[in-house]
């Protein structure tokens, strides 16, 4: 569980990095939906993993790598704006989050059932 302080920080991080997304790599992204889902912070907020949703799904793989190809440019941006509210500028790491793959899987499997209609003879009492 984390600490209020690790909440805290964890917030900043994810609005800043939503912003530097938008803001600078907004080209790189086009036609697709990049969010910050999660971010979780060490206990020494010194390193941040980072949560990334992508849409359409299929194009999330190419967004990951590309995010971990410029995560130095990322956290100098971070840096830069956050620099004079914290001590350390932790180390970032992505990852997919993979939430809505699982919730669309499971849509579709629900979709696809087939369930009978009920029986109106067939009524409890």
């Amino acid at each position: 569980m984390a600490t209020k302080r690790q909440q805290k920080f964890s917030k900043l991080i994810k609005e800043e990095i939503s912003k530097i997304f938008h803001q600078q790599f907004s080209g790189a992204f086009m036609g697709k939906l990049v969010t910050i889902t999660d971010v979780e912070m060490s206990p020494d907020l010194g390193f941040a993993k980072i949560f990334v949703s992508v849409f359409p799904i299929l194009h999330a793989d190419d967004i990951v790598e590309f995010i971990e190809e410029n995560k130095s440019k990322v956290r100098g941006a971070l840096g830069r704006a956050i620099g004079k509210e914290v001590r350390i500028i932790p180390e970032l790491a992505f990852f997919l989050d993979s939430t809505a793959e699982q919730a669309s899987k499971i849509d579709s499997l629900i979709d696809s059932l087939d369930i009978p209609d009920p029986d109106p003879t067939d009524e409890e009492d």
